[in-house]
This record gives structure tokens, C-alpha cells and sequence, in this order.
């Protein structure tokens, strides 16, 4: 700077061209907050899918599951069973099971409100501990059934294939008969 330029001006609290300068520190935050929107509008459309799928997956597939093993394989091990030991080992499984899948859909209906607050798009607090909880719990509960329960039932049932083949049936019959009754509406 040399003597013949003018000196550059303090700004003083107040003056209006501090109020510009104040204007702009806070265009540009807000423009800031702008540029990660497009991430944060992909983690929402996610989260939506996300909510949205679970709770069909749960309706559609785990409900399901928990009554085709509760009305179809626990009776079926149970009746081919040998009396004494085994069939008590079977009873003490089979009550532990069904007790998760109660434990499990009374979490599950604890979260519920939420993720179908979530799938529609507004806001709701998901309970991150419950859902830790219920995954955990179901991890557990899908281990135990698969090393204790179901190489028990492989055994039990595969004594006599006509005990396999039955269950196989039911299952079978479990599924097409709402489908056929869907394809036959009113026609039978």
C-alpha cells in the first residue's frame, strides 16, 4: 500500500456493510448444509426401502415361518419322537422355540409403529438398542434351531421316510391352497 491510496476502512459493529458480510457468513453455511442434502435424501430413500421391506419380510416370511414350524414340524418331530429321553428332549426344544417366536414378535411389535412411520416417509425414533436387541435375539434363536432342533428332527423324522414325506406334504398343502383358492376364486 503506498501513501497516496486511500486506507481501507474498519468496519464498526453496526455499520451496514458488516451487515452484508454477517449476510453472507449465513447464505453460506445454509449452502453448506444444501451440498449434503443429496446424500442425506439418499440415506432417507433408504431408510424408507429399508423400513418398508423389513416389514413386509416380516409379515410375509417370518410369520409365516414361526406357524409352518409351530402347527407343522414341531408336531410332526414330536409324534415320531421315542417315547422317554428323546421325546422329552424334543418337548424341551419345542417350548423354548415356540417361546423365542413370542419374544420375537412381541419385539418386533414393539418396532413395528415406527418402521411404518419410517416406510411412509416421516419421521419417527427407531430404538436403536431393540433393534440390536431383536437381531441378537434372532441370531441366537436361528443358531440354536439350526445345531440343536433341526439335525434332531433329520434324525427323528428320517427313521421312516413316510414321517418325512407326510411333513413335505403338509408343507406342500400349507402353500398351494391359498394359492389354488386365489386362481379358483368362488369357483369351488
Amino acid at each position: 500500500m503506498s501513501a497516496s491510496d486511500p486506507p481501507v476502512p474498519v468496519l464498526e459493529p453496526g455499520d451496514p456493510l458488516d451487515r452484508f458480510s454477517q449476510c453472507h457468513t449465513g447464505i453460506l453455511r445454509q449452502l453448506q448444509a444444501l451440498d449434503g442434502l443429496p446424500e442425506l435424501a439418499r440415506a432417507a430413500a433408504q431408510a424408507r426401502a429399508t423400513a418398508d421391506g423389513t416389514l413386509r419380510f416380516f409379515r410375509d416370511v417370518i410369520h409365516e415361518h414361526h406357524q409352518q414350524e409351530e402347527q407343522e414340524l414341531f408336531p410332526a418331530v414330536l409324534a415320531s419322537a421315542r417315547a422317554g429321553d428323546e421325546r422329552t428332549r424334543v418337548q424341551r426344544i419345542v417350548e423354548q422355540l415356540t417361546r423365542e417366536h413370542r419374544q420375537v414378535e412381541a419385539a418386533w411389535a414393539r418396532l413395528e409403529p415406527a418402521l411404518k412411520a419410517l416406510a411412509k416417509g416421516r419421521d419417527a425414533e427407531v430404538d436403536e438398542g431393540a433393534v440390536a436387541a431383536l437381531v441378537r435375539d434372532y441370531q441366537a434363536h436361528a443358531a440354536f434351531e439350526e445345531r440343536e432342533f433341526l439335525p434332531l428332527s433329520e434324525t427323528i423324522l428320517g427313521r421312516d421316510g413316510n414321517h418325512l414325506a407326510a411333513l413335505g406334504l403338509a408343507l406342500h398343502m400349507r402353500d398351494a391352497l391359498p394359492e389354488a383358492l386365489k386362481r379358483f376364486q368362488g369357483r369351488i
